[in-house]
């Protein structure tokens, strides 16, 4: 499929979904799919670093996590609309993941996702230190009951349903892109063989700089509308586990080496998730996601996207 025609499908799927939430006229659907599509972002977003390039990066809640204190920030100083603060935190987010890369990028394996954990404790450290985002007590973001688009008046929490996804399609239509160019395959040859590819001649670490500041931006213009989801945000829940635990889980469950493979797993962990927490607990979604990569990683080690192509070829064969 031309890119051309991915991206007008894209916008017909999401302005479907859209139009059949508000059918179902149920406000709990648009909080859980907020947080659906949110985790849709966020693995979308780490599988152009993880996925694409091969280097595992643990620092998923830190980006998160200056998105959406960068929201935080600017409704104190000069409040903004929600679509232009997902743009602000979203050049925040990349140039302090084109500042990680620069510094981190140089390891390779486990150093490097040692690096970008320790990134997230500095990041957690200096925001509970700092008063003016609320620090350790957190801060309040007061939003209206109902927001004016286009003449009508809808609910604010279908305005940030909207929003994010819009904001799923854009991420999904931006890795789709890179996955069918030049720069990824630069990105294939740097996950096979990065000494290989430096040898013939790739530039390997203007690459990862690229790969780096794209999934940090993506991330943190996740995190943007997520005060105004919250109400209150405070560095316990912007810099949850949950968040670092989802984003790596659910392009690992679904498949890293297309991009349809994150979308598969976090529709299925988040839903799974959400059902959870209605019926059971909160408490139990890092189980969820325990069990479930352990049973995906023992049966399908590849994700659902190699399950289903090593099914097809047998098929064939």
């Amino acid at each position: 499929m031309h890119s051309r025609t991915f991206i007008l499908v894209t916008i017909v799927v999401a302005a479907a979904v859209f139009f059949v939430a508000q059918l179902v006229a149920n406000n709990y659907l648009f909080f859980a799919g907020y947080t659906v599509l949110q985790f849709v972002v966020l693995a979308t977003a780490w599988n152009i670093l993880g996925g694409y390039c091969g280097y595992v990066n643990f620092g998923s809640a830190a980006f998160f996590a200056v998105g959406a204190y960068s929201s935080v920030f600017l409704h104190k100083a000069y409040p903004l609309p929600i679509p232009v603060l997902i743009l602000v935190a979203g050049f925040v987010a990349g140039v302090i993941g084109l500042g990680m890369g620069y510094l981190t990028l140089r390891l390779r394996g486990s150093f490097f996702a040692i690096a970008t954990l320790a990134l997230a404790v500095v990041l957690q450290t200096l925001v509970t230190n700092w008063d003016f985002v609320g620090g350790s007590r957190g801060a309040y973001v007061i939003r209206p009951n109902s927001l004016d688009v286009f003449g009508h008046q809808i609910p604010y929490i279908e305005y940030l349903f909207l929003q994010m996804l819009i904001l799923a399609a854009v991420a999904i239509a931006t890795a789709r892109t890179i996955e069918r160019s030049r720069l990824g395959y630069g990105f294939a040859t740097i996950r096979d063989d990065e000494l290989a590819a430096e040898a013939a001649g790739v530039p390997t670490l203007r690459l990862k700089l690229i790969a780096t500041t794209l999934s940090g931006a993506l991330m943190g213009m996740a995190g943007a509308p997520f005060p105004y989801y919250l109400g209150f945000l405070q560095p316990q829940s912007a810099f949850a586990l949950e968040y670092a635990v989802n984003s790596i889980a659910m392009p690992m469950i679904g498949g890293t080496s297309s991009w349809i493979g994150p979308l598969i797993g976090a529709l299925l962990l988040g839903i799974v998730q959400q059902v959870a927490t209605v019926t059971i607990s909160s408490a139990v979604n890092v189980l969820i996601v325990g069990v479930l990569l352990v049973a995906f990683v023992i049966i399908a080690p590849n994700g659902i996207v190699g399950f289903v192509r090593n099914l097809m070829r047998r098929g064939r064969s």
